[in-house]
């Protein structure tokens, strides 16, 4: 296993006969020790990964089938909330995608490697890339809608759609995905990889001046965004501002902020709403582009986010 600063996703696929005789004995623990569909049955969708199995069972699985990949611990109360609903629709697809989940305490590499600075945290990966991911516990409406754009990801790809040969590493069908990619997304990866997030913020800013319209790229800035915010945050300090001035708004930002990487979004949004109606002048102002950078971190349509644009709409209008 490589150091995790050195790790690359997509770097990481052997297609010999080894590796296929490695995948089948894996498939065989999977059946076994897979979590439970709605029925009671093995799902064949979901699958634990280490760090020793990480390049077989989602690095080469991810150049066929997307691979969705789950970081949690035992101890983390919001991903006992995500998980299930993680599993239930990995079940649903029936093999359009497939659930890989990370317990980063029995892997600390690879959640160094994914730069997992708060769980749950939420990784797409397609063609051996990472393309898309998210923070916190999302409600399944808004999973489902992440779900729909990391698949159109895929298919821009070249992968197929459900039922593709997963598992087997190799596809003379497919156009290499490294091909495909767009350059910012790799670029990011590496930044990533690194723990440069200035690097990688500086790249999406650059591709988004190029494509202002991608969905894609406007989430992963925003999401860097509020990682890099959240780094810098004393979060005890943070609080005590917050509850001792609620007029504070650079207090009630941070604080927002941390929210929403905990994935309290509701509250996320409904701190700032607060500060907006409380303040007026510079201080609104910065609390409505405080919780506009929060919106961009979601689907414009986004039930949580329409009902909150709305909520800003009547407290300014």
């Amino acid at each position: 296993m490589q150091q995790p600063r050195d790790f690359s996703l997509y770097g990481a696929v052997d297609p010999g006969a080894r590796q296929a005789a490695t995948q089948r004995r894996q498939q065989a623990a999977r059946t076994a020790s897979a979590g439970a569909s709605s029925d009671g049955e093995a799902s064949a969708f979901v699958f634990d990964v280490t760090e020793e199995t990480f390049n077989t069972e989602v690095a080469a699985r991810s150049r066929t089938t997307p691979v969705i990949v789950d970081l949690w611990a035992d101890w983390c109360g919001p991903c006992k909330q995500l998980s299930p609903v993680l599993e239930k629709l990995a079940n649903e697809a029936a093999g359009e995608w497939v659930l890989a989940k990370i317990d980063v305490d029995a892997n600390p590499r690879l959640a160094q490697a994914f730069q997992a600075q708060s769980i749950p945290m939420v990784v797409a990966i397609a063609g051996g890339q990472m393309v898309d991911a998210f923070l916190g516990a999302m409600p399944e409406s808004q999973i489902r809608q992440w779900l729909t754009q990391v698949l159109a990801v895929a298919e821009q790809l070249g992968m197929r759609p459900a039922g593709g040969d997963a598992g087997n590493g190799q596809d003379a069908g497919l156009a290499d995905p490294m091909d495909a990619m767009p350059p910012a997304y790799a670029e990011v990866q590496s930044a990533m990889e690194r723990g440069d997030i200035d690097a990688a913020a500086a790249t999406l800013e650059k591709a988004l001046a190029e494509t202002p319209a991608d969905p894609v790229l406007k989430s992963w800035l925003a999401q860097v965004n509020l990682v890099r915010r959240v780094s810098s945050y004393d979060e005890a300090s943070a609080r005590r501002a917050a509850a001792a001035g609620p007029a504070d708004v650079a207090a009630q930002i941070k604080v927002a902020d941390i929210e929403m990487a905990a994935g309290q979004t509701e509250d996320a949004f409904q701190r700032l709403l607060g500060a907006v109606k409380r303040t007026t002048g510079e201080d609104r102002n910065k609390a409505r582009l405080a919780l506009l950078e929060l919106f961009e971190i979601f689907p414009p349509d986004d039930p949580q986010v329409k009902k909150a644009r709305g909520q800003l709409t009547a407290l300014l209008f």
